[in-house]
């Protein structure tokens, strides 16, 4: 038998791109190797389960047994590649050597925090980036009831979300961040101020324009001190404070990267013969979008790539859809910098259209009603990757 094809990262890229390529081709040989539990469950899902009161095995869809058997394919958890020879095709674990045939690395992102978590206290902060990372939290936020204290450090679309979505469980949520909005990078401030507004309504504590100093153990507690010198006080704290491009195994292999990620053209391909990037690890001609859609329309065209019909990948005019319910959003970020922001609507229900010196659309925002308009503006809106 030939080597197999091997993806490593178990997530929607790499689980998905395995679809993708079985549905094309019976026959392939796949493994699939990641460090986590292997579950399919859908990322998306995760920063909405607690206003459900959703426990961690409702959001597994599949045990990594019947992913393994619905794709004819090995599946080995909690694994760890500690390397990759390129010149030999061979992957390093412990002191296994592994061949492939060909490589994808669909290695995702990793939670990036500005700051050192001092052993007193790192039993109480928390990331959530996988289904392992919100089993642990769920056991945390249960033990300490259904009012728990939620200090985020971070209003990006990850700590909005949360936000969002503790408060709704019930729980009491301090969001901290250094920007003077929400959603900063993805709303201009008259949006991010609307945002804002809906989850201070909603009970949350909004200290923004502040940045976080020091943590430290109180008693049963943590102490959050601020920029200002304020301090907060926390039964648990989630960081999320944005993602970083898991390029070390690349690094290992002598790929070309940068800080957006593990640069490929758009056929998916690195700069080393039979390996490729995929999902959020992966620059595509200069582009790391890490959003559900061009993750997806990446592995479709990966999957045809791989099993004879080279592939270009395309990005579509994809709008963000934020799951923060107290305020509908949705954005389109745009590729360049504006030469303006035009505002339309009043009150709530606000529509930003990012605009070049001709007037010519390159993206935009809208909250409240306005969502509306998400497919009438994407349809005049620039590709993301024409």
């Amino acid at each position: 038998m030939s080597d197999p094809l091997i993806i490593v990262g178990s997530g929607m890229a790499g689980l998905g791109l395995a679809r993708q390529i079985r549905a094309r081709d019976t026959r392939r040989a796949i493994t699939l190797i990641t460090a986590d539990s292997g579950d399919d469950y859908s990322k998306p899902l995760l920063s909405t389960g607690f206003a459900k009161g959703t426990p961690p095995e409702r959001l597994a869809m599949r045990s990594p047994l019947d992913v393994a058997d619905a794709l004819q394919a090995v599946v080995r958890t909690h694994t760890r590649v500690d390397a990759i020879d390129s010149h030999a095709r061979t992957l390093a674990i412990g002191a296994e050597r592994l061949p492939y045939s060909e490589l994808v690395l669909a290695t995702g992102a990793a939670p990036s925090a500005p700051f050192t978590v001092a052993d007193e206290v790192c039993d109480r902060v928390f990331t959530i980036n996988d289904l392992d990372d919100y089993r642990r939290f769920h056991a945390a936020l249960s033990r300490h009831g259904s009012a728990a204290r939620v200090a985020i450090v971070g209003a990006g679309l990850v700590g909005c979300e949360f936000a969002d979505d503790l408060l709704a469980g019930g729980h009491r949520v301090a969001l901290v961040a250094p920007e003077p909005t929400p959603l900063a990078r993805l709303l201009p401030p008259p949006l991010g101020q609307v945002l804002g507004k809906a989850l201070g309504d909603t009970g949350a504590d909004l200290r923004l324009g502040r940045s976080l100093e020091q943590l430290h153990r109180d008693d049963a507690a943590v102490t959050l001190t601020l920029d200002d010198g304020e301090a907060l006080s926390a039964d648990l704290v989630l960081i999320a404070t944005g993602l970083s491009p898991r390029t070390a195994l690349a690094d290992t292999a002598g790929l070309t990267l940068s800080d957006a990620g593990i640069q490929t053209d758009r056929y998916l391909a690195t700069s080393r013969p039979g390996i490729h990037a995929l999902g959020d690890c992966a620059c595509v001609a200069g582009l790391n979008a890490m959003y559900v859609q061009p993750l997806q329309a990446s592995a479709k065209a990966l999957a045809a790539t791989l099993t004879g019909t080279p592939t270009a990948v395309a990005y579509g005019a994809w709008p963000v859809l934020v799951k923060t319910p107290s305020c509908p959003v949705v954005a389109l970020p745009p590729r360049q910098s504006p030469t303006r922001w035009r505002i339309e609507g009043k009150g709530d229900d606000l529509s930003a259209l990012a605009e070049d010196e001709n007037g010519h659309l390159l993206g935009f925002a809208l909250t409240g009603a306005c969502v509306r308009r998400k497919v009438e503006l994407a349809r005049v809106a620039p590709p993301l990757l024409p």
